[in-house]
């Protein structure tokens, strides 16, 4: 099949895919990345477009997802997507990107190096969808608030955007959507290389300014 139009239907109730949809739905000849497929909704959703568009899909996955779909616009590259030199040179032959999605390996690290390295092959004006990015869902009290370590990476990925803007705020712009597990967006202002980030040093107010003294003070005292 070209795409499955069920997951199709089922990725736009989705509230952050329907988010990426309406954003990208208009785009003509639209060239995507997906780092992560699973059971192919995303990877639908993006089908529709391309189809309707006239578009390509590069998909990546670890797992051998390739049996899913059978389409001329679709390519799916079997393999970790920090494989750069194999994935760099497939992205090269379709040309630069419209549209990065990142839903793979959810962990800061991981999440910045495949940033790094495929924001060079993005369009001025190009978007990247990074999905996971709201802890909020495993907090306590919430839903699911037995998954620490959803909690954890989601906090750390989140940081480290914020990172990542502090050093570069004049390359890109960046907005988050909540719903569900949250969604940041990154638009490409220019094509300026992406600098390292800088931790965001936290500014303190006046009553804690003069807390700290106060403490240091009889500390010594």
């Amino acid at each position: 099949m070209l795409y499955d139009k069920e997951k199709f239907k089922k990725a736009l109730t989705k509230q952050k895919l329907n988010f990426i949809y309406n954003h990208i739905k208009d785009i003509s000849n639209i060239k995507i990345l997906e780092l992560g497929v699973r059971e192919g909704l995303s990877t639908s959703l993006f089908l529709e477009v391309c189809e309707k568009n006239n578009g390509n899909l590069i998909s990546i996955d670890i797992n051998d997802c390739g049996k899913l779909f059978e389409n001329a616009k679709w390519n799916f590259i079997h393999s970790s997507d920090d494989n750069f030199e194999m994935i760099n040179e497939q992205i090269l032959k379709i040309g630069e990107l419209d549209v990065i999605y990142i839903d793979s390996l959810h962990k800061d690290f991981h999440v910045k190096k495949v940033l790094y390295n495929y924001y060079n092959f993005l369009k001025k004006g190009g978007y990247i969808f990074l999905d996971d990015v709201s802890w909020l869902p495993y907090a306590k009290s919430a839903e699911l608030e037995n998954k620490v370590s959803n909690f954890n990476d989601n906090q750390k990925i989140f940081k480290k955007l914020l990172e990542i803007k502090f050093t570069n705020s004049d390359n890109f712009d960046l907005e988050f959507c909540f719903e569900n597990s949250g969604t940041a967006k990154i638009v490409k202002k220019n094509f300026e290389k992406l600098k390292e980030p800088k931790k965001v040093t936290k500014i303190l107010s006046i009553t804690e300014i003069f807390k700290n003294i106060l403490e240091n003070f009889f500390s010594k005292s």
